[in-house]
Formats: C-alpha cells, sequence, structure tokens
C-alpha cells in the first residue's frame, strides 16, 4: 500500500526593505530573488529547487517594477523527504 504524502506548512512575513537600496528599475526582481534566498535559508533548501507560486509573482509585479511590497506574508509548503519547496500565498 502505497503511503500518501503530507504537506508541511509554515508561514513567513518576509522584509523586503532592503529593497530600497537598489536601483528602481530592478527592485521587483530583486525581491523574487530575496524571498527564494529567505526561505533557502530558513527551509535550508537549495535555491533551484525552491518554486514560486504564479499568484506570488504577480503580486510582486502588481504595483509595478519599480514599487514592490516592503513585506510580505507568505505560506511555504514542502514534504518531509523531499527537495522541492513551494511559495503560495496564504489562505485568508
Amino acid at each position: 500500500m502505497a503511503e500518501e504524502k503530507e504537506f508541511k506548512e509554515v508561514t513567513y512575513t518576509i522584509p523586503l526593505r532592503d529593497l530600497l537600496r537598489t536601483p528602481r528599475t530592478s527592485r521587483a526582481p530583486k525581491a523574487i530573488k530575496l524571498i527564494r534566498e529567505y526561505v533557502a535559508k530558513h527551509r535550508k533548501a537549495e535555491m533551484e529547487n525552491i518554486w514560486i507560486d504564479k499568484e506570488v509573482n504577480e503580486m510582486i509585479w502588481s504595483r509595478g517594477i519599480e514599487h514592490p511590497p516592503n513585506k510580505v506574508t507568505l505560506k511555504v509548503a514542502w514534504v518531509e523527504g523531499e527537495d522541492l519547496v513551494e511559495i503560495l500565498l496564504p489562505d485568508e
């Protein structure tokens, strides 16, 4: 009988205030990199094994390339024993 995989989840509030030291025309891409680095550090995962949901990307880019949010609250989900980590918007 096959075992069902159970997702584990945690919610992080990620500060993005360091973006103010970044040139205006590269703040949204830098925000995506900061999110990926934050999750990699806290989940001890490799950068290439972190998957960012399309809705998270659209939320970061919703105000344009120059004005991403100062902080974001995201849900991070993973399966114990596997390498893939998913970043999603939290259920409200």
